[in-house]
């Protein structure tokens, strides 16, 4: 693997474990949910992440809300920042969609108002080069589908390597500062790439081979790792931390499959049957 470009000097090598750790644990709970679902053990289906492990670390530490329809979360971000800016707080509100969303109206309409009104609120685009199945370069008109755009509104975007997890969090500190600052919302649309297909039904055929083997080359652990090596960091500290991720994730397998089932009552519980409106008033 080549040496990644200078980082970014505001990490050091003992964070840089840290965020290490995080994204391997992420890679291996993605991977137990795969097993586990393969194994009849989890009910649904999946959307893996697997590849996208330096956006998530990079950028924060927890999260207010996930939606299943594209976009819908974006407005919402936009009010919880509204709802920092009136109560003077210095919280910064982030909002994380794919590459998809960004051809959805609630996308644009979270962009104006987070303009008009100044809103401490960052924008992350995930752009993993598909919109589900479809690339998301034959049904957009611009090269950089959420940072080609902000500008319309007024907002200040950055195409930054998505898979780096030092570059996301160097590029989220600054748009933070901003936003704390009162110069209102950021873009920033990282590039990245699924290790797997969208959901459990997608062998993602569609996806030329030498495409997904030059983005497997470019694994964001590994990028990681290389970071750490050039930071002096021995590598049995980041063996030792890929080994407490495994031994945290089996752990919390062997607990889930320990539990007791869901009692079937609680299927009823706050749930209205009536049709009425009375709960509403």
């Amino acid at each position: 693997m080549t040496t990644p470009p200078a980082a970014p000097d505001t990490i050091g090598a003992s964070e840089l474990l840290a965020l290490y750790e995080q994204m391997a644990v992420i890679r291996r709970t993605e991977k137990a949910a795969h097993d586990l679902f393969l194994a009849g053990l989890v009910k649904g289906t999946t959307h893996l992440a697997a590849g996208h492990e330096a956006i998530a670390v990079g950028a924060s530490a927890g999260m207010l809300g996930s939606y299943a329809i594209v976009g819908a979360h974006l407005p919402l971000a936009a009010g919880a920042a509204w709802s920092a800016k009136l109560r003077g707080s210095d919280q910064v509100a982030v909002a994380f969609f794919g590459d998809g969303a960004t051809n959805i109206g609630a996308f644009h309409e979270a962009l104006n108002i987070a303009a008009v009104w100044s809103l401490p609120v960052l924008f992350i685009c995930e752009n993993n080069l598909y919109m589900e199945y479809t690339p998301i370069e034959t049904v957009t008109a611009v090269p950089n589908p959420a940072a080609d755009r902000a500008p319309a509104y007024g907002i200040p975007a950055e195409v930054i390597d998505g898979n780096d997890v030092l570059v996301v969090a160097d590029a989220v500190s600054r748009a933070a500062q901003r936003a704390r600052s009162g110069r209102g919302p950021t873009l920033l649309e990282a590039r990245t790439y699924r290790h797997f297909g969208h959901s459990r039904t997608d062998p993602a055929t569609y996806r030329p081979p030498e495409e997904v083997q030059e983005w497997l080359e470019r694994d964001p652990l590994d990028i990681a790792r290389a970071r750490l090596a050039a930071l002096g960091v021995p590598v049995e500290d980041a063996v030792q931390a890929d080994d407490r991720a495994e031994r945290l994730v089996a752990a919390a397998i062997a607990a889930a499959r320990a539990a007791p089932g869901p009692d079937p009552s609680d299927a009823l519980t706050d749930v209205w049957a009536d049709g009425g409106s009375q709960w509403r008033t």
